[in-house]
């Protein structure tokens, strides 16, 4: 028999909500048990998305009222801020949380505020989470009680950087630089003048360029890999598609990267990780290839002068949010870490 476990989601109705329910519903050992939405209690979850008709029979529950902690994990793609004022019970239940949101991301209490504008709820279960990038973390994963899920952003440029920042690669007199572009599904569901059809489409912009909320994020994780100070650029981009994220990263390599074939480094690095691919020399991804999927692909090409230039992509709702969430799940729970993820791109 199928082991199957009870998964709930909190905030069943934004796009990485209807992404997880789109994976979890044929995923071979989950049982869909909550779906919660305080605004639309009561309404088939199928009606709301009918491309769930045929997969998923659940009616949208009120968060006040759902009984989350007969799950076994519980997944929050809500708001920042929700998921730390509902965590210490639901683990005190022995429920296995995975957040999409920012409240276990940063382990620096004071950081977190002053970008969020939120005390933390619950910084000694801050200090137990665990960072679920798992191509970086996968045995810490395996142990952890609450999943701090990755923003998009951060996954594309720390797995493009972590073969150099293991080995000791990068020349931290110069900047690192990630000029980084996302779909509008990235801003979420909800009605905002700036997503409009009329206003994004035939139109590409800068925004957060002053300061972007992913930026202490990625740089707490470069330090950590590093292990000393960096400087960090970081300009985030909205471009007219629904789905879809590319980041160029810029690197100075140091003097040790001397004679190393970086291309086999990264090969090397990425070979027994089945979401990551490393494209040969030469190649350069696009974001259409991994539109739909858990998969991300990286490009390398040296520019000369000791300059290297990375090209990440990924769908920003699948490996950038839900994709690599049930990722997580998997690996927490012993499955396959494959499971109900072994879906291809879409083209056209």
């Amino acid at each position: 028999m199928v082991k199957k476990v009870k998964v709930g989601i909190v905030g069943g109705t934004g796009y990485t909500g209807v992404e997880l329910l789109r994976l979890l519903a044929v995923h071979p050992h989950v049982e869909l048990s909550v779906i919660t939405s305080r605004g639309d209690a009561g309404t088939l979850v199928a009606d709301m998305f009918p491309s769930l008709r045929g997969y998923i029979t659940l009616t949208f529950s009120d968060p006040a009222t759902a009984n989350l902690t007969a799950c076994d994990v519980v997944f929050f793609a809500t708001p920042h801020g929700v998921a730390m004022g509902q965590a210490e019970t639901l683990i005190a239940a022995g429920v296995k949380v995975i957040d999409l949101a920012a409240d276990f991301r940063l382990q620096d209490t004071a950081v977190f505020e002053q970008w969020y504008n939120m005390p933390h709820a619950c910084p000694e279960l801050l200090k137990q989470a665990i960072y679920g990038l798992p191509e970086l973390n996968r045995s810490a994963i395996k142990q952890a009680q609450v999943i701090g899920n990755p923003g998009c952003y951060p996954t594309t440029v720390m797995l493009g950087l972590a073969p150099l920042l293991e080995k000791g690669l990068i020349d931290f007199s110069a900047p690192i630089i990630a000029d980084a572009k996302s779909g509008v599904s990235g801003a979420g569901r909800k009605a905002e003048v700036s997503t409009l059809f009329s206003e994004a489409s035939d139109s590409m912009k800068a925004y957060g360029v002053a300061g972007h909320r992913h930026h202490p994020e990625i740089e707490a994780q470069l330090m950590h890999l590093a292990q000393q100070p960096l400087q960090f650029i970081f300009v985030p981009h909205l471009i007219p598609m629904i789905r879809g994220m590319l980041s160029t990263l810029y690197v100075k390599l140091s003097t040790s990267a001397q004679g190393v074939d970086i291309q086999q480094l990264y090969e090397s690095r990425y070979a027994d990780e089945y979401f990551v691919d490393v494209l040969p020399a030469g190649r350069l991804p696009e974001t259409r290839s991994v539109r739909g999927a858990n998969h991300l692909r990286i490009a390398i090409q040296s520019q000369g002068g000791g300059y290297l230039t990375l090209v990440v992509v990924q769908d920003n709702l699948v490996k950038g949010a839900a994709g690599q969430a049930v990722q997580n799940m998997n690996i927490m729970m012993d499955f396959d870490e494959k499971a109900g993820l072994q879906v291809l791109p879409l083209l056209p």
